[in-house]
């Protein structure tokens, strides 16, 4: 069994719910979150946000997952990072779980 995160921008909700859906993924929590980024060492044309300091709203998924769906999953998140033109991602962390009742 596997801990599976994913990280995101608040508007990217309908896709990871349709992404893990697509995955046989049918049992997950969510929360709102606030993403925060410290930008204080970026050159300042390269900051999208032209501050040092941002948060932006940002949603958290975690599930436990069975080992065979983890592949597929992240086949789905790659590809639909692949047709972002936004500098936004979906990331996903997954951490092996050695017992769980």
């Amino acid at each position: 069994m596997k801990l599976l995160i994913i990280v995101a921008v608040k508007e990217f909700e309908k896709d990871i719910k349709q992404i893990l859906k697509k995955s046989n993924v049918r049992s997950f929590s969510y929360k709102d979150v606030a993403g925060f980024k410290d930008s204080s060492e970026e050159l300042m044309e390269k900051n999208w946000f032209a501050t040092e300091m941002s948060e932006n709203e940002s949603v958290l998924f975690y599930a436990f997952v069975d080992n065979e769906k983890v592949d597929h999953l992240f086949e789905l998140v790659d590809a639909f990072n692949t047709k972002q033109k936004s500098a936004s991602h979906i990331h996903v962390s997954v951490l092996c779980v050695e017992k769980s009742n």
